[in-house]
Formats: structure tokens, sequence, C-alpha cells
């Protein structure tokens, strides 16, 4: 739940400005409604920033999203079926979030993979079917698996993949990445006190008028935050029930198969991309091995 406080009103004797008011915008992007509280002082300022915010929300899922045929990252998954083992030249945003992936990825050992499209597009085959995947078909899958094997060069700007029939999902990394864009976008237009919500990933700007920051509910329990992203994950969002088990959206790469024990937690820290891609994680590992990776980020906190 999220609680957005208006500007405390000016005490009396005292000259000062109106505080901005409140205004909030809402569309549907990324399968999901994204939400946009901002704090402008006059309804067209708001109204232009949140269209800036939206728009560029638009672009960027032309980039990282699986579902689009058109996307970045379909094109790049074609290209490197065309051109086994080639470089292929990347865009700055799409190079960004596959470096912080990669390291995520690395620093979880493999909790968190890129690569695991494969195994994705298994889970949604049971999902539908009401049955998992043979043995062998999972094995296939896995073969095709491992963020060692997505190679990077930063100054080029290009990417390989040197396992054939590899495809990438960034679904655990890229919503916040967008969102930190679309808030850094607000800014641009000259609109700081401002808040963008999509699912489980807040971003936070400024605080509001009077205001320490925004109130944030996490755990049951209320935090005031700002210029800081929040990135929730769970099991429980999508899952599919066969023969018992619950098999949830969030894969084990290790495994190949849905987790299956409920678990949701919160990272927050400064950069929404990599707090995404942490929460992801962390639900993979569980708490002991979550807080090993955790250490590695002293700006980030988990909250169970």
């Amino acid at each position: 739940m999220i609680r957005v406080l208006v500007g405390s009103a000016c005490l009396a004797l005292v000259a000062c400005a109106e505080p901005p008011p409140r205004h909030e915008f809402t569309e549907l992007h990324m399968g999901m409604a994204v939400t946009i509280v901002l704090h402008a002082a006059a309804e067209p300022v708001a109204r232009t920033a949140a269209r800036a915010a939206f728009d560029h929300i638009a672009e960027l899922e032309d980039v990282f999203s699986d579902y689009r045929a058109g996307s970045e990252v379909r094109q790049l998954a074609r290209r490197a079926e065309e051109e086994p083992g080639g470089w292929i030249p990347v865009s700055a945003e799409l190079l960004r979030v596959l470096m912080i992936a990669r390291e995520i990825a690395e620093a979880s050992d493999g909790a968190f993979d890129p690569t695991l499209e494969p195994l994705v597009a298994l889970w949604r085959q049971s999902r539908e079917a009401g049955r998992l995947a043979d043995r062998a078909t999972r094995d296939s899958a896995r073969a095709r698996v491992g963020w060692q094997f997505l190679e990077l060069d930063a100054a080029a700007s290009t990417v390989r993949l040197t396992r054939p029939g590899m495809h990438l999902d960034l679904g655990g990394v890229a919503k916040g990445h967008i969102l930190g864009d679309a808030l850094a976008v607000l800014e641009r237009t000259g609109v700081p006190i401002a808040m963008i919500q999509a699912g489980g990933d807040i971003v936070l700007g400024h605080a509001p008028p009077g205001r320490a920051g925004w109130e944030i509910e996490l755990g049951g329990q209320i935090e005031t935050l700002s210029g800081t992203a929040v990135a929730t994950s769970g099991t429980g969002e999508q899952f599919v029930e066969i023969e018992g088990v619950r098999y949830s959206h969030l894969l084990d790469p290790r495994t190949g198969l849905g987790i299956t024990v409920s678990r949701q937690v919160t990272v927050i820290g400064p950069d929404g991309t990599l707090a995404d891609a942490l929460a992801t994680a962390a639900v993979v590992l569980g708490p002991a091995a979550a807080g090993r990776t955790m250490a590695r980020y002293p700006g980030y906190r988990l909250i169970w």
C-alpha cells in the first residue's frame, strides 16, 4: 500500500508560496497499470510531464519486452541464430541492463539469470497444459540457459550469445530500469516531486511538499522514503498448480522449475534496476544465501 500525502499549509502570518498540488495519472504498460503521482504547479505542466514519462516507458518496452516480436531483445535472439557466435550491436539501454543482470547473476551464483527464456517458455506451456514438460525437454531447455554464455563488450556496445538457441528474458530486472528512467524524464521536465509505481516496483523522487518523504507500507510497517527505489518480488503473483504442487512463475535456473515455497521480499536501494534484480535473486536464494549476496551491496537492504 502507498500513502501519498498532501503538503502542509503555511503557518499564519508567514509569507510562503502555495505548495504545488498533487496530480495522479495511470496508464497500462508492461501488461500492468503504471501510476504516476507528482506535484506540479499547474495541470498542463503535470499532464505534459506525465505524458513524456509514459511515452518513454513505451519506448523502453520496445527494447526489453519479450512479448513484442519487434523488440530489441527479440531481434537480438534472431540475430544470434542467424550469426551463431557473432558479436551483435545493441543499444546503450539494453547494454546497461545486461551488464547489471550479468553482475547479479554472478553475485547470486546463477539464482538470477537473464538467459532464462527457454525455461520461461516451458513454464508457460506447463501453465496452459496443466502438466510439467518431461525431463528430456526440460534438460534441453536448461542446456540453452547460462549467464556465463552471455558475453558483453561494453566498449563496442556489442553482445554475444555463445550457445545455440539462447534467448534473453529480462522480466526480473527491466521494470526497475524502465521506471527509474521514467522518473528521470519527470525530473528533466522540471517535476522532481514524483512517484511511479508498477506492480511491486516503485521509484521515488523528491519528498512531497511539507513531508519528510513518501509514506510506503512495507511488511506491515510504514517507511518514509525519497530519492530511492523499492522492488518487491514474490511467488504468489503467478503460479501453476500441478499434482498438488504450486510452481511459481519465478524459476530457479538451477532446477529449471518454478519455486515451490512461499516467499516475498522487498529490496530498497538507490537504483531501481539493481533493486529489481536483487529482489528476484533473493526469492530464489532464500534467506541465508540471499543475505550473503546482499552483503555485497551495502547501499541496499532486504525485507522478508
